[in-house]
């Protein structure tokens, strides 16, 4: 189970702040738009047109806004490219929320428990700060599992000392994926070779991870 109770912790800041960054426990506007930010930058070149992306733990479907609305100069626009964005989220209000907002197609689900789709890319922001750490990782791997080209998410940095909190050092996560081979893998993406990309610095206390499935280097020799 959660450290803290999960519904019990998202219904009171929404009841009290409303749909807005607060509304989801977030510090501010700013902390949730730089997460964002983080995990565009480390995906972003990976991105093909066409390619379908599921947002665990979507919150109000923020980070769907957030793509929609990145400048033409950059290389990515969630409309140009016809993006398939898919968002996953327990919480039944944030869901309408979140179906209003983007108009995209946001499912109620556990992510520990319910099936899940096969996508290209799956990403989480903030969906496992209050989770046990059993809880995360099997988080992260059944969403590892079932992405062709990876998994980029956000933890927060520091040692396990806190009831309420999930805090996770970097090493910890690079040693738990060490396991992840495209020969365990349920959902064959074709091979794969894992890289494991760190960013880390841009808020304190925050860390975020890209699980990324890359083409083996013997097979890029071959072209």
């Amino acid at each position: 189970m959660p450290r803290i109770n999960n519904d019990k912790f998202y219904k009171s800041a929404l009841k009290k702040h409303g749909a807005t960054a607060k509304g989801l426990n977030w510090h501010d506007d700013y902390s949730q738009q730089k997460r964002f930010e983080v995990i565009y930058e480390l995906i972003k070149d990976d991105i093909q047109t066409g390619n379908t992306i599921v947002d665990a733990g979507c919150g109000f479907g923020d980070f769907y806004t957030f793509l929609s609305d990145i400048p033409l100069s950059y290389s990515f626009q969630a409309g140009a490219w016809e993006l398939d964005y898919i968002g996953y989220e327990i919480v039944e209000e944030n869901v309408k929320i979140a179906r209003e907002r983007t108009g995209q197609r946001i499912i109620q689900k556990d992510i520990l428990k319910g099936s899940l789709e096969v996508a290209d890319f799956y990403i989480a922001s903030g969906s496992m700060n209050i989770l046990s750490r059993f809880e995360t990782f099997l988080f992260i791997e059944r969403c590892f599992d079932h992405s062709k080209k990876g998994f980029v998410f956000n933890l927060l940095y520091g040692k396990d000392e806190s009831r309420s909190f999930n805090y996770f050092l970097p090493q910890e996560i690079k040693h738990f994926a060490k396991k992840f081979t495209s020969s365990t893998s349920n959902f064959q993406a074709g091979d794969w070779e894992l890289d494991v990309l760190v960013k880390s610095g841009y808020l304190p206390h925050d860390f975020t991870i890209y699980l990324k499935k890359s083409i083996p280097k013997s097979l890029k020799n071959q072209n």
